[in-house]
């Protein structure tokens, strides 16, 4: 059983359709509270019926959800308050300005003026806030969008697909963001199909498609698990002196791409490995256990899944 205290959002057995398609089918996962949680997926996975399902915004037909441990059946209205939401293509009063907007948002929230402007600030968009909303780039809108969704400083952050329509530089403050905001022990929760994006910053990824839960862990156990072998690269002086490597004990096999890519059985095989090439006189000038990216992982995952299928 996840412990409600220790966890901002819980899904138990989740289940929602629209007429005939079902879009989540019977999901499980919980997003541990101060974490970064990435719901990796393609489009289509079910990842922002997820989010509208943990905002109260939309009910699911089975399940059971808790958010900060409340119910969003009944304790819709005050996860509200105490959530921010950014969603993929936000809403906002066209023929007011951003400014007005955001004075809106502060209203139903609580908030003002003062945490309005420094939102505004943060994500550069207070140089527009007298423009009406209407006349706004689609990157201008995603920035006011996060200003909004953090003016009342939330207990939980959702981003729906954040960076798309930004330019460098403002998907970079998005990332610093969600640092800063885990960092003080608020909960992240960030859907995307962009596997750079969450590279570095996901404490847990959950794997979802066709509106399942495929898999969800953290990075590194969820390597431990799918990535078969470790890997560790090599690189020598003079190259030619690697020529013995694959006959050493447990060394599976390797490849040259960019240094000796050496498959072994397991990881505590470094060591010896070290002081054999050592033995034979080779003078490495890299030896580097290879740490998969959530890319990698993430295609290991799916090919698990497929032949498991």
């Amino acid at each position: 059983m996840v412990d409600p205290m220790t966890s901002a959002i819980i899904f138990q057995h989740v289940s929602k359709s629209f007429g005939d398609v079902r879009a989540l089918d019977d999901v499980s996962f919980d997003a541990p509270t101060g974490s970064v949680t990435v719901l990796l997926g393609p489009n289509g996975a079910g990842k922002t019926t997820t989010v509208r399902l943990t905002t109260g915004a939309m009910l699911c037909d089975f399940g059971a959800i808790q958010v900060l441990g409340l119910n969003p059946l009944t304790k819709g209205d005050e996860i509200r308050s105490r959530v921010g939401v950014v969603p993929p293509k936000p809403a906002f009063y066209d023929q007011l300005t951003g400014w007005e907007n955001l004075q809106f948002a502060a209203t139903i929230f609580e908030s003002d003026d003062v945490h309005a402007r420094s939102a505004a600030e943060r994500f550069g968009i207070d140089h527009a806030l007298n423009q009406e909303v209407g006349g706004y780039s689609t990157g201008m809108r995603t920035r006011l969008a996060l200003a909004r969704a953090v003016i009342h400083d939330p207990e939980v952050l959702m981003l729906d697909e954040p960076t798309a329509g930004l330019d460098p530089e403002s998907a970079r403050a998005v990332l610093e963001l969600i640092r800063e905001m885990a960092g003080k022990g608020r909960t992240i929760v960030m859907c995307t199909h962009l596997l750079h994006e969450a590279e570095g910053i996901a404490d847990q990824v959950v794997l979802m498609d066709e509106g399942t839960v495929r898999a969800a862990g953290e990075p590194s156990s969820l390597a431990r698990k799918y990535m078969a072998d470790p890997i560790v690269i090599i690189d020598a002086e003079d190259r030619a002196s690697l020529g013995f490597v694959d006959e050493l004990d447990g060394v599976l096999g390797s490849r040259w791409d960019g240094g000796l890519h050496v498959v072994i059985d397991r990881e505590d095989r470094v060591p010896d490995l070290v002081i054999e090439l050592v033995k034979r006189g080779v003078r490495p000038t890299r030896i580097e256990p290879l740490t998969p990216t959530l890319e990698d992982l993430y295609f290991e995952m799916q090919r698990a899944h497929r032949e498991s299928v």
